[in-house]
């Protein structure tokens, strides 16, 4: 059952983009760390070394399974381990900006993490650029606002939702989105 657009945080900002503002609990340095080290990220993305400055490595090992308690759908299986996924840091200004050509697609999209403090909390703009067709939109978005909700959850010290399930409530409804654009 697809969410509800209102639970949605992405828009498409280009024929081959996507852009998610999520506010989350700060201070920015805090979040800083759960975007490049290995650890951290982990716990809501995918685990990797990651080389701090522009022209740097970026390595994603994608484990959804550990994300959360939740069982993975047979359907997604494929996804529970995956090899080490190369990309390259195209930017780096902390703890303000971050950008990287994207290990899933052998680089040919880039994502960029902008963080702007609000008071207690930052305000995370994440941009996903250079997409192949609305259907990699769907996905992205999808895995991106679903990814987002569990580093929500681990920031404010809740239990981490399902990523499976949000992620496939959140492909039905940006497929409706994106669709009608």
């Amino acid at each position: 059952m697809p969410m509800e657009p209102a639970t949605l945080h992405g828009t498409r900002t280009a024929p081959d983009t996507v852009r998610i503002e999520k506010v989350l609990p700060g201070p920015a340095e805090r979040l800083w760390e759960y975007l490049t080290q290995s650890d951290k990220r982990r716990q809501w993305l995918a685990a990797g070394e990651m080389e701090l400055f522009a022209g740097g490595k970026v390595e994603h090992l994608f484990r959804h399974h550990e994300l959360s308690s939740e069982v993975t759908p047979e359907r997604y299986k494929h996804f529970e381990t995956s090899p080490a996924m190369p990309g390259e840091v195209t930017e780096y200004d902390p703890p303000r900006v971050l950008a990287y050509r994207w290990p899933g697609d052998n680089g040919a999209s880039e994502v960029t993490f902008e963080l702007y403090p609000e008071g207690r909390d930052v305000r995370l703009v994440l941009t996903h650029r250079r997409l192949a067709d609305t259907e990699a939109m769907v996905s992205v978005a999808s895995g991106w606002d679903a990814h987002l909700g569990i580093l929500d959850d681990r920031l404010s010290g809740r239990e981490p939702r399902g990523f499976w399930s949000t992620h496939d409530g959140f492909e039905g409804a940006y497929r409706q989105r994106f669709s009608a654009q």
